[in-house]
C-alpha cells in the first residue's frame, strides 16, 4: 500500500511551517563563490535542472560533452552565471562528498547546494524520527547520509544485521567480506543485547541496496515484528524509498534494475507473509513535490547571486518567479513525466545517452524536445534565452 507523498508532506507542514525547508541547503558559501548581480532585472529569468546517471556521466565518465556544456554556464572567472542544480534520483552519499566528486570528473565548481539526490526530502522527517532508532539501507554510506541529515540514532543496515547471530542464512555461501565497524569495536558484545531488543520507528532505502537477498531478509524481519527481529507479529513500523525507478542507465549497455525493482521483490515478499499489505513512502522523480524543491532551491540559487549576501529564506525566495525552467534528462517515465506533471515552468528536454534511445520522441511521456546530447540541450537553452 503505496503512502501519498503529499500526505506526508501535510503531516509535516505544521512543524515546518515556521522554519526554513530543510530540503534547502545553506547558501552563503554560494552568494560568496557565484557572480554579484546589482538588481532584480539582472537576475537570471531560468534555471536548468541535470539528471546526472545517463545524461552527464556514465558511471565516473563524462558524457554528451557535459564537460563543455557546464563550462558554458560559468564566467570566464569561474563564477557561475547561469543556475543550476543536479536533480538525481541516485545517492549513498552526503551532498558535500558527491559535490566535491562531481567537481573533479566534471572541472567546474560545483556545492552542496547544487546537488538534490533521492533522499535529500528525508530531511523532512528530522523533527519526527530525530531520535528514534532507524535502519539506513544502501550501498556507500546511508548511515553518514542520516546521521548528516541530523537522526541521531541510526545504522546501517550492514551494522545492524551483525548483530543478530543466524538472520542471514546465506551469509557463509557469500564470497564478498563486509567489515562492520560495530563487530570491530571493543565494545560490540556489550551493545550487541541493547541493539536486538531496542525496536526500530523506521527504515530508510536511501539508495539501492548491494545484497538484496539479506536486506529483503532483514527488513522483512524487520517490518512483520514491529522493529523487533525474531519475536512475534506486530505494527509495521514505517518504510522510506529514495526513489521508484525500475531500471537505470549504467556503464552496461542495457538499463540495470533499480531501487523500484527491490521494493517490487520486498512487497510481494511481505505480502506473502504478513497478514497486511505493505505500507511505504517512495520520494523522488516524477513526484511533482520533487520538482517545486528543485524550483525553490533554483530561486535561492539566483537570490544568492545578490550583492552583500542576501538573507535567503521563503519569502526572499517567492519574490524571484522563473519564466522558463528546464529539466535535462534521459528516462521518459522519470523525467519527462515529472517535469510534464509539474507543469509550468518546467520544459522537458530528452537525451538519448542513458535509457532512452529512440530515434524519435517517447510514445508515452513525450518530451517538449529531444536531443543526442546534454551539450545539445544546452546549447538550445542559451540559444533560446539569447545568452
Amino acid at each position: 500500500m503505496r503512502l501519498s507523498i503529499l500526505a506526508v508532506a501535510k503531516a509535516l507542514q505544521s512543524q515546518n511551517r515556521k522554519k526554513l525547508s530543510p530540503l534547502l541547503f545553506s547558501f552563503s558559501t554560494a552568494s560568496r563563490s557565484f557572480s554579484q548581480l546589482s538588481s532584480q532585472s539582472q537576475r537570471p529569468s531560468f534555471g536548468i535542472a541535470f539528471d546526472i546517471d545517463g545524461v552527464v556521466l556514465s558511471g565516473n565518465t563524462p558524457i554528451g560533452g557535459s564537460n563543455k556544456a557546464l563550462k558554458r554556464l560559468y564566467q570566464h572567472s569561474g563564477d557561475l552565471r547561469i543556475p543550476y542544480i543536479f536533480l538525481t534520483n541516485g545517492g549513498g552519499f552526503r551532498e558535500s562528498k558527491r559535490a566535491t566528486e562531481l567537481s573533479k570528473l566534471l572541472g567546474v565548481n560545483i556545492l552542496p547546494c547544487q546537488v538534490v539526490q533521492g533522499h535529500s526530502p528525508f530531511k523532512q522527517l528530522f523533527n519526527r524520527f530525530e531520535n528514534e532508532f532507524i535502519v539506513a539501507v544502501g550501498k556507500g554510506e546511508p548511515a553518514a547520509v542520516m546521521a548528516e541529515y541530523g537522526f541521531k540514532n541510526v545504522l546501517s543496515i550492514d551494522e545492524y544485521a551483525s548483530y543478530f547471530d543466524g538472520i542471514d542464512p546465506l551469509a557463509q555461501y557469500k564470497k564478498w567480506n563486509i567489515k562492520h565497524a560495530a563487530s570491530e569495536n571493543s565494545t560490540f558484545k556489550e551493545m550487541a543485547p541493547t541493539i536486538c531488543s531496542q525496536r526500530v520507528q523506521a527504515a530508510f532505502i536511501v539508495s539501492d541496496s548491494v545484497d538484496w537477498s539479506r536486506d529483503i531478509q532483514v527488513l522483512c524481519d524487520i517490518l512483520r515484528t514491529g522493529g523487533l527481529p525474531g519475536r512475534e507479529t506486530g505494527h509495521q513500523p514505517h518504510l522510506y524509498f529514495a526513489n521508484d525507478d525500475l531500471e537505470y542507465q549504467a556503464t552496461f549497455p542495457s538499463e540495470r534494475l533499480g531501487m523500484g525493482a527491490f521494493r517490487i521483490a520486498l512487497e510481494s515478499i511481505f505480502n506473502k507473509i504478513h497478514p497486511n499489505p505493505l505500507e511505504y513512502t517512495s520520494f523522488g522523480k516524477p513526484n511533482p513535490l520533487v520538482f517545486q524543491n528543485a524550483e525553490l532551491v533554483l530561486k535561492q540559487l539566483v537570490l544568492s547571486l545578490c550583492p552583500n549576501p542576501c538573507v535567503v529564506n521563503h519569502a526572499t525566495s517567492e519574490s524571484h518567479h522563473f519564466r522558463m525552467l528546464y529539466m535535462i534528462g534521459d528516462n521518459p517515465s522519470v523525467d519527462i513525466k515529472g517535469a510534464r506533471q509539474a507543469g509550468r515552468p518546467w520544459f522537458s528536454i530528452l537525451t538519448r545517452t542513458g535509457v532512452f534511445k529512440g530515434k524519435e520522441n517517447s510514445s508515452e511521456f513525450p518530451a517538449d524536445l529531444v536531443v543526442d546530447t546534454v551539450e545539445e540541450a544546452v546549447e538550445y537553452i542559451l540559444r533560446k534565452e539569447s545568452i
